[in-house]
């Protein structure tokens, strides 16, 4: 399967059912197809919008890297990464610093082996060639006891598989994780969520079984035949494989969950070779004494201790809808992330949709986020989603408008949320992928200096969001509540800032020229304009 965006055909990705090659027909050709089918598929939008609206300019053939600067890794144990860089292929990879224990893989970009015994910081520059030119970017790998040095972002099968998921479906996610181009702006989890395991009960012949062997490990069922096979194709891309459960005796979805065989899973989980758990309440209700603090913590201190002691690092993804007002104890029991609210997806619209909601919540919680501990909003639910309502209804592309879906992207990144897209990845469009792969978009969401954006005015029709940045300069979201364009202000003296500052659309990826007082700008209805300000030392 041929993606065109290798050949720089106006940043448009598209998955064809018959394979092509360029030589096969013209470039103008190739672009008045993209054109073509851009048109004729245009997805949801507002009135009067069309494709050419899109904001996020094609990545250039030269290399550009993308991703953190950081990563966090506990001595010794297993590292792999893949390095996000755009541009034509083929590409060679350079690492100068890297530690010796580490190796890189020239022609895919892939580092792997062990981390260091000692801890420290070591200071690597990650470089990428091609025959267009050469990209650099300095790269901290951090051997430490903390990890989740930056948000997590990747894919979770929940809100388009639900209870069909498969080993095939993971396999397939992978690899559009790869083709699509996600892998190359730093997309790099595949999470599967709820329904792996045995269900108990069930009359399917495909969940039906023993929920566990004769040792009491845990099995999967007839869907996914073999997790270690899974999870290797899954490493083998440069990817990080996650999994669920939790501490309940069975899932929300009524399968196999962990109660009293907390040990034996979290390490069942590190053998097949898991990098990250979501660990989701649900069934614990039935166990826990009462909703005092002390019970709510209970099952992820735990866990998270188990996790803590293993050979591998593992991600925990605590997933407990902001019981106990998890944000303020969840880095403290070894979650490296901690749902703050309900599911996204049984949010329901008011007069916006329930990102918003959810979103506004999120980021008031900015003071207990952090390198190492996110605060979690849910999901990026757009592209083709099915209905959290209706399980067995098929997914559907989102009925968010183009604008509203920048605004959800902006308002994750600027919260320093985790970036996981929970669309169907086998059904990918130019426009989701405008949206998910911005690198500059992305950078304020994995800025090194881990801090969430605070909430700088919040009204009926207006919603304004301001992060700091590791350089010295401020991403700001201007938010427009309303179903009008409208024209946002924010000054220097609700910013904190002083002087004369430049401005640099974020998603647009040019300069804007130099403001001093504030800066005001026209948002679209239901839309954003995300601007960094930076004093007149800091380049466009």
């Amino acid at each position: 399967m041929l993606y065109l965006e290798r050949y720089n055909l106006g940043g448009f990705k598209l998955f064809l059912e018959t394979p092509i090659k360029m030589p096969q027909i013209g470039r103008l050709t190739a672009l008045v197809f993209v054109a073509l089918l851009m048109v004729l598929q245009p997805g949801p939008q507002m009135a009067g919008q069309q494709p050419s609206d899109f904001r996020t300019p094609a990545p250039p053939p030269a290399p550009h890297l993308n991703g953190p600067k950081l990563y966090g890794v506990r001595p010794g144990h297993p590292f792999l990464y893949r390095i996000p860089a755009t541009g034509n292929r083929p590409m060679a990879f350079f690492a100068h610093g890297l530690p010796a224990s580490l190796k890189l893989d020239p022609h895919t970009g892939i580092i792997s082996g062990n981390a260091p015994e000692k801890p420290g910081d070591y200071a690597v520059t990650l470089s990428a060639a091609n025959a267009l030119g050469k990209d650099s970017r300095p790269f901290k790998i951090v051997v430490g006891d903390t990890i989740g040095l930056t948000p997590q972002m990747g894919w979770n099968d929940w809100y388009a598989y639900y209870e069909h998921i498969s080993d095939k479906d993971v396999r397939t996610a992978a690899g559009q994780m790869v083709a699509s181009g996600m892998a190359d702006h730093g997309y790099q989890y595949v999470d599967m969520d709820d329904c792996w395991a045995i269900k108990p009960g069930s009359s399917d012949p495909a969940m039906k079984g023993p929920a566990r062997d004769a040792e009491g490990n845990i099995l999967p069922n007839s869907r996914f035949p073999d997790m270690p096979a899974l999870t290797a194709y899954i490493h083998a891309l440069g990817l990080k494989a996650g999994i669920y459960s939790g501490p309940g005796p069975l899932t929300c979805a009524k399968y196999e969950a962990s109660y009293q065989h907390e040990d034996a899973d979290a390490h069942r989980f590190a053998q097949w070779g898991f990098d990250l758990l979501k660990y989701d309440w649900c069934s614990y209700g039935r166990i826990a004494k009462d909703k005092s603090l002390e019970e709510v913590e209970k099952p992820y201190i735990k866990m998270g201790g188990i996790l803590h002691g293993l050979d591998r690092d593992v991600i925990l993804n605590m997933c407990q809808y902001g019981m106990g007002e998890v944000w303020n104890w969840g880095r403290e029991v070894g979650g490296h992330s901690w749902r703050t609210t309900g599911d996204l997806g049984l949010e329901r619209a008011t007069s916006l949709p329930g990102f918003y909601s959810i979103g506004f919540a999120n980021a008031a919680l900015g003071a207990h986020a952090g390198p190492g501990g996110w605060n979690d909003p849910d999901y990026i639910l757009i592209g083709s989603v099915g209905d959290a309502h209706n399980l067995a209804a098929p997914a559907r592309p989102t009925t968010l408008t183009h604008e509203e879906q920048y605004s959800y992207m902006s308002m994750w990144s600027l919260m320093a949320a985790p970036l996981l897209f929970s669309g169907d990845m086998s059904t990918l469009d130019p426009f989701t992928l405008n949206v998910l792969c911005n690198s500059e978009v992305i950078d304020v969401d994995q800025d090194s200096l881990g801090k969430q954006g605070v909430i700088i005015r919040k009204t009926d029709t207006e919603f304004i969001l301001a992060k700091p940045l590791e350089d010295g300069s401020l991403a700001v979201g201007l938010f427009n509540l309303t179903t009008e364009p409208r024209s946002i202000t924010a000054d220097w003296k609700q910013l904190g800032l002083k002087g004369t500052q430049t401005a640099r659309d974020i998603w647009r990826q040019h300069g804007l020229g130099s403001f001093t007082g504030s800066f005001s700008s026209q948002v679209p209805p239901h839309g954003v304009i995300m601007v960094r300000l930076a004093s007149t030392h800091h380049a466009n």
